[in-house]
């Protein structure tokens, strides 16, 4: 198979759907050789801020001249964003030539893996192929019975705040959801955790003692942040009892500071373990450098146009406050599209009374809401909105409608950001 033909493979197991549970997984590694098995994991679970927190921690690092592989879902433009080393996507050739294994050895076999358990497999199998050093590894969905749980052991299990989502499979309440979370923990194990509310760590402390495993609790109770806008933050904090001064990180919010901290926390527990050789130099450097695209991100100026995946309410609460902090005297527009399994009218709630006109559109997802339904939703907050289904018509008529003094935002599914920053970026390219 090429590479196109190995997607339309991957895409093909939509079909098997979400499979909770790792015997399939297991017989899918066991064919490969159980890659994962000769691989140093840093496992981070959580509701919002793995995949940032994954990224400050692969960028510190690389700087510190280790080969460190990243893995992430879902991807914003190319398919090959999911599998990086050292901050290069996957190539493109080498997808097709470990899907075509994978399907070689699986196609005579009762063996029907899903499309993640057939990336996250590739995605094993290729950081294996390439000797990294380590692998940060972010979890896809819960984390009890996730692909990525195949794993017997890791260096260290990150849990990133703990929020509703994904409630249909899940559970209903936070402590269900902390539960499927804390799954990743392992036997006699340590786990980092974001500080986060009781009903979260009491299940995640309980984890902790079932399996003998270390609980180390992040504080975010000693952070001064001393500079913050729409290009970068400056900040001092204390890590395990570490003093830090004037650290700065690029990626923009109060949480995305908090995400830097959890993620420095788990460095500094890694270079007392592993007797690591990270310098203050090499997290400087880690932390300025970590891009995690499609959160709280400006990709266009005049107007500004900033895309975020917020698509529940803990990450709808986040882009309030970073809209109430650097753009509350400017008038704002929304281009919005979300999914139906979402908490759409909790989100809806949250930022709503920041616009003063909204788009709404319809992801390029099964599961998405039609932008009809969404514009209804919305008439009850205000009264200035328009329907557009194509994202492509959606982001023409927002900017052709836009002055250069305004902010643009958009929000909702990271299915449909991934789109909105190609066509912006494209429409850069062609003025």
């Amino acid at each position: 198979m090429n590479y196109q033909e190995s997607l339309h493979y991957i895409e093909e197991t939509h079909k098997f759907g979400i499979r909770l549970g790792l015997d399939n997984m297991k017989e899918l590694l066991e064919i490969l050789g159980n890659p994962q098995d000769k691989l140093n994991v840093i496992h981070v679970a959580g509701t919002n801020g793995k995949g940032s927190t994954c990224s400050f921690i692969t960028s510190i690092l690389k700087e510190s001249g280790y080969k460190v592989g990243l893995y992430t879902s879902p991807f914003l433009e190319t398919f090959t964003e999911r599998i990086r080393v050292n901050g290069e996507n996957i190539p493109e050739e080498d997808v097709a030539r470990i899907v075509t294994l994978i399907k070689q050895k699986t196609e005579d076999t009762d063996l029907h893996p899903t499309e993640f358990e057939i990336v996250t497999a590739m995605a094993f199998y290729y950081y294996w192929e390439q000797g990294v050093d380590f692998v940060a590894l972010e979890v896809g969905l819960g984390g009890r019975y996730d692909a990525t749980n195949i794993i017997k052991k890791s260096d260290v299990s990150v849990i990133a705040s703990i929020s509703l989502d994904h409630v249909g499979i899940l559970g209903d309440t936070v402590a269900k959801i902390a539960y499927e979370k804390g799954g990743i923990i392992k036997e006699n194990g340590t786990a980092i955790v974001y500080d986060q509310s009781d009903e979260a760590k009491d299940i995640i402390k309980e984890i902790c003692r079932e399996k003998n495993a270390k609980y180390i609790e992040v504080k975010f109770d000693d952070i001064k942040i001393k500079q913050s806008d729409i290009y970068s933050q400056t900040y001092d904090c204390t890590v395990m009892g570490e003093k830090y001064t004037d650290l700065e990180i690029k990626l923009i919010g109060e949480h995305q500071v908090n995400n830097s901290i959890l993620a420095l926390s788990a460095i500094n527990f890694l270079k007392e373990t592993k007797k690591l050789n990270i310098t203050e130099e090499s997290i400087r450097l880690g932390l300025i450098n970590t891009k995690w695209p499609g959160r709280i991100e400006k990709i266009m100026e005049n107007p500004i146009f900033i895309i975020d995946g917020a698509h529940n309410e803990d990450g709808a609460k986040s882009l309030a406050k970073a809209l109430e902090k650097n753009f509350n005297s400017k008038k704002a527009t929304l281009l919005i599209g979300m999914l139906e399994d979402k908490d759409i009218d909790g989100v809806l709630e949250i930022l709503m009374p920041y616009f003063d006109k909204v788009i709404t559109t319809t992801p390029d997802n099964p599961r998405a809401i039609s932008c009809e339904v969404l514009k209804e939703k919305i008439s009850k907050y205000i009264d200035n909105i328009e329907a557009k289904p194509s994202i492509e018509e959606a982001v023409e008529y927002t900017l052709k409608n836009a002055s250069k003094d305004d902010v643009i935002i958009s929000a909702g599914s990271l299915y449909m950001i991934g789109s909105v920053r190609t066509l912006v970026n494209n429409m850069l390219v062609l003025n």
